[in-house]
């Protein structure tokens, strides 16, 4: 089955980063999810999109979903809080393809609990892999974690995390993505949107089927250091396939 993905995503790309600031937002009270779209006129999608994410997984439609081609390398070399997430930054060089359609990896980062939801379960922790392709258009690989063992390589992230909001870190050991995925790469696919404002549309969504494990201590951590969960809330499927 072949699928578009040269997709329209009103954003900016300089960073890549699901968190635009063009208003101030939050994740409660009023500035939180229910009010992002009445903040800025930007964030108007928030309110009206009729794709957004996260979403409950569910009522999936079986396909044979095309291979998912990573090449990552050990390009993490700074991890930023931004005061929404904590995030790795990433050189240029690795990429996901699907069906011949090559999209580059800007970044990737966390939110606790997961935003999206498997048949109604929520996970402690969900990593978001944002990719670009050379016309913009956006692809979130997302995986789940459940709690287990303490995970070595975000214990390396964990370890240099700015405790302070705008402040960025080197890492002092490279960090390559491709050891936080699990060994199956079966997934979900959805078309959504970014998780936070602006909430823009257009977004593919990859979604690995099968979790990785992060100790309770490390999912504290990363709330513990933001202040607050970063978890919007599940949106309306408005009629939207999940794929699987």
């Amino acid at each position: 089955m072949k699928y578009l993905f040269l997709l329209v995503a009103v954003f900016g790309l300089t960073s890549c980063s699901e968190h635009a600031e063009s208003g101030h937002w939050s994740y409660s009270g009023e500035d939180g999810p229910e009010h992002w779209a009445a903040l800025d006129a930007s964030f108007e999608l928030c309110g009206v999109g009729e794709s957004q994410s996260p979403i409950n997984l569910s009522g999936f439609e079986d396909v044979e979903l095309p291979v998912l081609g990573l090449q990552y390398g050990a390009g993490g070399y700074a991890v930023l809080n931004n005061g929404h997430t904590i995030q790795v930054n990433v050189e240029a060089g690795s990429t996901l393809t699907i069906e011949n359609h090559l999209y580059e990896l800007k970044q990737f980062h966390f939110h606790s609990p997961s935003e999206n939801t498997v048949e109604g379960e929520a996970f402690p922790l969900e990593m978001h892999l944002v990719h670009a392709d050379e016309q913009g258009a956006l692809a979130v690989l997302a995986v789940m974690f459940e709690t287990g063992d303490p995970n070595t390589v975000l214990a390396s992230i964990w370890s240099q995390m700015p405790p302070a909001a705008d402040e960025t870190a080197e890492l002092a050991v490279r960090v390559n993505p491709i050891d936080l995925l699990p060994p199956s790469r079966d997934y979900y696919r959805f078309d959504g949107s970014l998780t936070t404002p602006p909430c823009s549309e257009g977004v593919v969504w990859l979604v690995l089927a099968e979790p990785v494990q992060a100790s309770e201590d490390q999912v504290n951590a990363l709330l513990t250091t933001l202040g607050h969960s970063n978890a919007r809330p599940v949106q309306e499927l408005n009629g939207r396939t999940v794929l699987k």
